[in-house]
């Protein structure tokens, strides 16, 4: 078949021919938005979609280690400021499983508008034949890097620290960025709760107090987003004198473990249904904070508060209401209270409120002050709901002197309110026997 001199072609229909049929995957894509613009036949076969459904996609919906508009704002930075940009990462296979890509990236302009093109090549091939390659050390080195979130290693003489290609893909990075890193790179992201306990610890650790450095904490990603990591490392070499010259380590990315860890601690400590401390946490916090009040010559003041007629909230409007009340008596409560104080739901309909550095009358004025926020409030979740009314029982420290006698005082002047007419607050007497 006669070819046509190239005079004579289309020199956009020639490149768009040449660009379907390269045997790598290009995209074309809107700076701003991610979106994919464009793409060869390479693409949609190498993500097993049509050419229409990848057209729908995004670089933060195709590419699984690009998490969030703000990642990709600074990402589209980088390649504005870079002749090509090199990205490692995984695309998302419409079957599920996931691609390992080599994407290098440049913008171009096409028609006055600036748009980014990408060629994606399928590294899968290569990276088992580099393992095929590997010597039995070699083997070694690279399992415990797949092993791990990402190594380091600290040349302290020059404060230079090298990340491993798997430590900046966790942290949002390409593999070519941050060539030459140094400590305060690190250490500036992690979270200032955490700074000072992670830094005694290495300097703990190089100065021979610890045997080897292990922190958990929480380091902060290029989106600006916390994650929580297990970073664990040694020295590594030392000159002859001792001083030490490498530090290695690696990290573990544990967001996923911590964020269950704390919901399970917070289910533990905290009631269900109304978010508040729970009865056995009170058990911990009362003693502590009473023997804190009394080393310190301080006052303390407990609150027993029971809805009144709450058993009628549920027979005539249901459970469900019932909750509903609760959730709010809850929010109300905590409303009216300083950040200091403590409210637990104590069980049922009741709850307890624990305040420090309080005297008799501010407690007082305070049960007062809740119990009147409770009458005066409106329920929009059960609009036939009425007025909500509660018996206050008050015991004050140091008028009784341990846990115990505080709770039993305050359940007592809570028992005495209802058996007056509810809708009360009653101070606590001295229980009979008490010197």
């Amino acid at each position: 078949m006669p070819s046509l001199p190239l005079s004579t072609v289309d020199e956009a229909e020639l490149l768009r021919t040449m660009c379907e049929w390269l045997p790598d995957p290009v995209y074309l894509i809107d700076p701003e938005t991610s979106g994919i613009v464009f793409c060869n036949q390479a693409a949609h076969l190498d993500l097993g979609m049509e050419r229409n459904e990848v057209l729908g996609h995004s670089v933060l919906s195709l590419q699984m280690d690009v998490v969030g508009s703000e990642q990709w704002r600074e990402i589209a930075k980088v390649i504005r400021d870079s002749a090509s940009y090199v990205f490692v990462g995984r695309h998302r296979h419409k079957a599920g499983h996931e691609v390992s890509v080599e994407v290098h990236t440049r913008v171009v302009v096409l028609g006055g508008c600036e748009y980014f093109v990408s060629v994606a090549r399928d590294i899968g091939s290569r990276l088992s034949q580099e393992r095929d390659l590997l010597s039995r050390d070699a083997q070694l080195r690279y399992a415990l890097n797949e092993a791990t979130d990402g190594l380091w290693d600290w040349d302290i003489r020059t404060d230079q620290v090298y990340f491993s290609p798997q430590l900046k893909r966790m942290l949002g990075y390409g593999p070519y960025e941050a060539a030459a890193p140094r400590l305060a790179d690190w250490s500036d992201n992690i979270h200032p709760d955490d700074k000072r306990r992670v830094m005694q610890t290495i300097a703990d650790h190089m100065n021979g107090l610890r045997e080897r450095y292990d922190a958990e904490y929480r380091l902060r990603n290029r989106n600006g987003h916390y994650l929580w990591v297990r970073d664990r490392g040694r020295i590594c070499a030392r000159d002859d004198e001792g001083r030490p010259l490498r530090m290695a380590g690696m990290v573990h990315n544990t967001t996923e473990h911590k964020q269950l860890e704390i919901e399970l601690q917070r289910l533990a400590s905290h009631d269900s249904l109304t978010g508040l401390l729970n009865r056995r946490e009170s058990e911990v916090i009362v003693p502590t904070q009473l023997r804190l009040c009394s080393r310190l010559g301080l006052g303390m003041g407990l609150a027993m508060i029971d809805i009144d007629h709450f058993k009628q909230v549920n027979d005539v409007h249901g459970h469900l209401a019932g909750d509903q009340v609760l959730r709010r008596v809850a929010e109300l409560l905590s409303g009216s209270i300083r950040s200091a104080d403590y409210l637990f739901r104590w069980g049922g309909e009741e709850f307890l409120l624990l305040c420090v550095d309080v005297s008799e009358d501010e407690m007082l004025a305070l049960a007062a002050k809740l119990r009147q926020r409770l009458a005066d409030a409106t329920w929009p979740e059960v609009p036939q709901l009425g007025r909500v009314d509660a018996s206050i029982g008050v015991a004050c420290f140091p008028g009784h002197v341990d846990q115990s006698e505080l709770i039993l005082a305050a359940d007592r002047a809570l028992y005495r309110a209802k058996t007056l007419g509810r809708g009360r607050v009653e101070l606590a007497t001295r229980i009979p026997g008490d010197a």
